[in-house]
């Protein structure tokens, strides 16, 4: 089969049946037939999978620090759900970032968006005035992720 063929077959198989083309790709790789490799698909799918642990990381670290601020400023709705999110988000987080430490920098460095855009969702869920949740994490990472820690309550009422 001629490599204009080849090339056309592989691209195709890519198009119309991704977990074939997954299987197929890394035999190739496994006999280091690697000009036989749809590379220009290859590189796509391997910068994919980067930009897909990067979004779990950020969305994760949202639903983590939301309910974080919930706990903290609306104790009295606290539920069982609520904690029971804090450990899961914190488990999976935990779990990404074992299979890839090199994340963890990547967490530092948007771990303030997080915070905020956990800040406007927590004053939309629990209908607080924004200003009553800090401009500025009121948590570190380090606590955020500590599997023994959660916030210290604030029991004062918040009045509209």
């Amino acid at each position: 089969m001629s490599e204009a063929l080849k090339d056309k077959a592989q691209r195709s198989l890519y198009e119309t049946d991704f977990a074939s083309w997954l299987d197929y790709t890394a035999q190739l790789l496994r006999e280091k037939r690697f000009h036989d490799v749809d590379l220009d698909h290859l590189i796509e799918e391997i910068e994919a999978l980067s930009r897909r642990d990067k979004r779990e990381i950020r969305s994760r670290l949202i639903v983590l620090l939301l309910h974080l601020l919930k706990y903290r400023y609306q104790p009295q709705n606290l539920s069982q759900s609520w904690l029971q999110t804090i450990v899961e988000q914190r488990r999976q987080l935990d779990l990404i970032l074992e299979d890839s430490p090199s994340l963890k920098n990547y967490m530092s460095e948007v771990f303030a968006a997080c915070y905020l855009k956990a800040r406007t969702e927590a004053a939309q869920e629990t209908q607080l005035d924004i200003a009553v949740l800090p401009d500025v994490c009121p948590f570190t990472q380090v606590e955020t992720l500590d599997s023994d820690w959660l916030p210290r309550q604030n029991l004062r009422r918040h009045d509209d």
